[in-house]
């Protein structure tokens, strides 16, 4: 029977070759790499020597794979480094069929349609030495062989999702320069490369599947140039939002995009971040001027110039922005500034439905008021914060609110949703001026999600995004909120309620899988549903690994087409963090 299998596997074209060698030498116990041995022991998800039976192989197996609708599109790599996807298809299912079932060669598969893992599979192969003194080279003592270190880079910290490979190196460049050297070294030798900022994000945007390179960009945080007239800034991506906000405000400036605290800039490029003042200021894609790049082959890309606008040539810095690290890595950012505001309200107000107080936060933004920060909470949350701050907040759903200007046009702002909030059942409308009270109550809503933990210390947390037209919001949460509240999980609503941003935080036992399938399955009821109503599966958490499964539905299938062919053109060696953004199934 093995002979059958090397004589089916003899028959395919020679550009298989290199696949079909890997195959043989499994089978004999002989490799013919020269690779550094001791990433094996130490890798997540091990593996037993390759054993295989063709015995396997029945009639009624083969009959389900031919006739099956499989997708092939991400081949294995062949003699030149691309996805080998054969024009014959026959043989190439065989050849997938058994390298995937008798070689200890994980699954290259990330994600997919209908797919309810939350345990990302891969590919793997050991690093050559060639390859690692090429590094240390360039990286001197900034490198990590440490399995601990490498576990702690592969393992989101705030997401549930995992993966069976962890980084086999992580990286510390201190210079843009550096990060060329390390990318033209991985493509030279094909090993993957995952980008990593603050490790706040929420999809498995960071996990490798594949192993590879992990480029920890938290050295490289200067700010290199203010231009305190022009109310731009230019620093490097390893800088969170909250360091760059203390060293601008001396100069009377702020960044106003505010997602999870500990958020690297770098990192909110990746993912096309927003947060609460997103609905006066706009996304990360608005905010943004231009953008440095280093592209798969080593190449360092400026984006633009530091004009406010321009009609010059293909907006590369948009197509870099949400990208999430898929094709290259962003070295500087050049930021668009926001004055302080010259005073500012916060405002609190109860209401006995969420979907009452989701109808103030449409009418609000009807009414022309450009509010910079609309927050609402469920009374779920709301006693979370209790649990966790002490505090004594009555367990209702509640709408914060934050108006700025002048003194005068503050208060008038407020009296004027003090009475829409009257119109829509709302009760015990409170507002701060003082700044310590103000800066008290945004806190409480920042750390929501610290506060979900409260309740159940040891649980894992599902945490989600969907956005939908303005007008639909109201329903969506309701229609959730019923799904939700007769489920026997913990689960808590927080929205950016100004531009129809929807959250949940679904707490489960990682020990019992049946919860994490509960938690799934409304995380999917709230997608369909925002889908039906127009929306999208993420406002501004991005797609990674977690919502790469809704993509077709959303955009279809020539969009995502199109998405693979500007991947295939600028990584034709598919090493920028693969497997995250596009499905696995898209071919073209």
């Amino acid at each position: 029977m093995v002979a059958f299998s090397f004589s089916v596997l003899s028959r395919l074209r020679t550009r298989t070759q290199s696949i079909y060698i890997r195959f043989k030498h499994s089978a004999t116990g002989r490799s013919p790499l020269n690779s550094v041995s001791k990433f094996e022991s130490q890798r997540s998800g091990g593996g037993g020597s390759s054993v295989f039976s063709v015995a396997a192989l029945s009639a009624s197996s083969l009959a389900f794979l031919l006739q099956s609708n499989l997708s092939l599109c991400d081949g294995l790599p062949d003699d030149s480094g691309r996805s080998a996807a054969l024009s014959d298809p026959m043989p190439e299912l065989l050849l997938h069929f058994l390298l995937f079932n008798f070689l200890n060669f994980r699954s290259i598969r990330v994600g997919g349609k209908g797919s309810s893992s939350y345990v990302v599979k891969g590919s793997h192969k050991d690093l050559p030495r060639e390859f690692v003194d090429e590094l240390r080279s360039i990286c001197q003592d900034n490198l990590s062989l440490d399995y601990e270190e490498r576990e702690f880079h592969g393992k989101p910290q705030n997401s549930f999702h995992r993966a069976l490979n962890i980084p086999d190196v992580v990286v510390y460049p201190r210079s843009e320069m550096e990060v060329s050297d390390i990318v033209k070294s991985c493509n030279k030798h094909k090993i993957p490369i995952v980008p990593y900022g603050g490790s706040t994000s929420i999809e498995g945007h960071t996990l490798a599947p594949n192993g590879g390179v992990c480029i920890d960009m938290s050295s490289l945080k200067k700010v290199k140039s203010l231009h305190v007239k022009d109310m731009d800034v230019v620093v490097e991506p390893g800088i969170g939002w909250m360091e760059l906000n203390d060293y601008l405000e001396p100069y009377g400036l702020f960044f106003p995009l505010d997602p999870g605290p500990g958020a690297s800039i770098g990192g909110m490029c990746a993912t096309r971040c927003s947060g609460s003042l997103a609905v006066r200021y706009g996304t990360m894609r608005d905010n943004v001027i231009n953008l440095k790049v280093v592209l798969a082959n080593g190449d360092v890309v400026k984006t633009g110039s530091r004009a406010r606008k321009s009609a010059a040539g293909y907006d590369l810095t948009r197509l870099m922005i949400g990208s999430e690290g898929t094709l290259g890595v962003i070295t500087e950012i050049t930021l668009k500034l926001q004055k302080i505001p010259q005073y500012s309200v916060v405002a609190m107000c109860n209401f006995p439905t969420v979907k009452d107080a989701a109808d103030v936060a449409i009418a609000t933004m009807m009414s022309g008021i450009q509010v910079s920060r609309v927050e609402l909470l469920d009374e779920v949350q709301v006693r979370a914060v209790n649990i966790a701050n002490g505090k004594n907040f009555p367990e209702l759903p509640t709408l914060m609110f934050e108006f700025i200007g002048t003194e005068a046009y503050s208060r008038e702002q407020t009296h004027i949703v003090q009475k829409i909030a009257a119109e829509h059942n709302g009760t015990d409308f409170v507002f701060a001026e003082d700044a310590a009270a103000k800066r008290e109550l945004w806190k409480v809503r920042k750390e929501a999600l610290w506060a979900c933990f409260a309740m159940e210390p040891t649980f894992e947390a599902m945490i989600t995004d969907v956005c939908v037209p303005l007008s639909q919001l109201a329903e969506l949460i309701a229609v959730s909120k019923k799904e939700l509240d007769a489920s026997r999980l913990v689960c808590t609503v927080i929205a950016h309620a100004g531009d129809g941003n929807f959250h949940t935080v679904i707490l489960f036992d990682p020990n019992q899988e049946d919860q994490r399938l509960e938690a799934e399955k409304l995380n999917n009821f709230m997608v369909q549903t925002a889908l039906k109503m127009e929306g999208t599966c993420t406002g501004e958490h991005g797609v990674g690994t977690g919502k790469v499964k809704y993509l077709e539905q959303e955009l279809g299938i020539e969009n995502l087409r199109t998405m693979k062919k500007i991947k295939a053109a600028l990584d034709p060696n598919n090493i920028m963090n693969p497997g995250k953004l596009i499905p696995p199934h898209v071919c073209f």
